[in-house]
């Protein structure tokens, strides 16, 4: 059994007590969804946000398909350059919205969600495999600590998509 500790002020301090935490938690478990699903039970609890989890791409149709997530209900799919997490899957670039609803083509999947980050995940390749995705209750939540910290999150991912097909 794995107990978190957490115990930073700030916002940076908390993600340099989490990442290593996160990245012992997916050290000797070869299953991708339960890496993913842990790593966003890890991130919901330390900051409350109101929704936290994973679109893994689906080649076959060109979308971004839901995987594990901690959160009110989602949307299933998303379309390649649609919304804020198919515009980052289509740049490749990690992208802040401080408040969703001046967006252009926010697709919302909960009309509590105020602010988003969306962060590209990518295998040893370079391809582009998905997106770590949170939203907030809160405009102006996600800031460029977040983008910096959760852009390293997804490089400790990274090997788990080497290991096992998405």
């Amino acid at each position: 059994m794995y107990t978190l500790n957490f115990s930073a002020t700030n916002k940076a301090a908390l993600y340099q007590e989490l990442l290593p935490q996160i990245r012992s938690i997916i050290a000797d478990e070869p299953n991708l969804t339960a890496n993913l699903a842990n790593t966003a039970a890890v991130l919901k609890e330390a900051f409350g946000w109101l929704w936290i989890g994973f679109y893994l791409v689906d080649g076959s149709n060109n979308t971004l398909v839901l995987g594990p997530f901690q959160g009110p209900l989602a949307c299933t799919r998303i379309p390649h350059g649609r919304g804020v997490c198919g515009q980052a899957w289509a740049t490749g670039e990690t992208i802040v919205v401080a408040d969703v609803h001046a967006h252009p083509d926010h697709v919302a999947c909960s009309s509590l969600s105020q602010s988003e980050i969306v962060v590209p995940l990518y295998d040893g390749n370079g391809n582009c495999i998905g997106v770590l995705d949170a939203d907030a209750a809160q405009t102006a939540q996600f800031d460029e600590t977040d983008a910096e910290y959760l852009g390293e999150l997804a490089r400790i991912l990274q090997p788990l998509f080497d290991r096992q097909a998405v």
